[in-house]
């Protein structure tokens, strides 16, 4: 299955697809189980932190202040980007660079977060999320997929772990793909990036009210995967 960035979808058609959201904080590994839901139900996946990513390393590339909400939000609207789906990969690309490795390092994770705190920003990228809902289903992953964008999904999930679980995750994860990292360095950025997406003003990171809260530090990827289909065989989403 193949997903492109498409035209926003109406709204009537958004609300008939079923959604699953899957929201939380940095490194708590909802990537991963996204992707895994997205490939054992055959249903779209959208990355939209990914978003933010593309749009703070296009911004910076172009020489745009990240601080240049007016500057900003054409860039969202117009960002040149495109996301496939490969047997469970996703690979994104940036004005027709593969850029799927580079999103992931910490240095255009804060650039993402710069940029998201700008509400116009988040505004212009709301009708690029919504149009990923499309038949036969959507598994979307993001901060604020069950409080913001999808906020009528009938299953909403909210993943979390420690931050120290977190950032060793997050350390193994870079060392695989050739990056330096430190760990306790890991463990301060992802405090001070739990601080300020928890607290901002514009769609602070929290678990929507009907949001089925998963601690993921003592469980493995199988263990979520298969509570998350659980649930939604329970919902008849399956």
């Amino acid at each position: 299955m193949t997903q492109v960035m498409a035209q926003p979808a109406s709204q009537s058609s958004t609300q008939a697809v079923s959604v699953i959201t899957i929201d939380g904080p940095v490194s708590s590994g909802k990537g991963t189980i996204a992707r895994r839901v997205a490939v054992a139900l055959g249903w779209h996946l959208l990355d939209s932190g990914a978003l933010y990513r593309l749009l703070g390393l296009h911004a910076r590339n172009l020489g745009v202040s990240l601080e240049d909400s007016d500057a900003l939000v054409p860039l969202a609207r117009d960002l040149p980007a495109r996301f496939i789906e490969q047997r469970g990969d996703l690979l994104i690309e940036l004005a027709g660079v593969d850029v799927s490795d580079f999103l992931r390092t910490e240095e255009v994770g804060e650039l993402a977060s710069r940029v998201a705190v700008h509400q116009p920003v988040r505004d212009a990228l709301m009708a690029r999320q919504q149009s990923f809902a499309q038949p036969p289903g959507l598994v979307a992953d993001g901060r604020d997929m069950g409080t913001v964008v999808f906020t009528r999904a009938p299953l909403k999930i909210y993943l979390t772990a420690s931050p120290e679980e977190r950032a060793r995750r997050r350390y193994n994860q870079l060392k695989e793909k050739g990056f330096d990292a430190n760990l306790a360095a890991l463990v301060e950025d992802i405090r001070n990036r739990d601080e300020r997406d928890m607290n901002r003003d514009v769609a602070p990171l929290k678990p929507a009210d009907d949001a089925l809260v998963i601690d993921s530090t003592p469980l493995t990827i199988d263990d979520v995967l298969d509570r998350i289909l659980g649930e939604a065989r329970k919902r008849t989403l399956v």
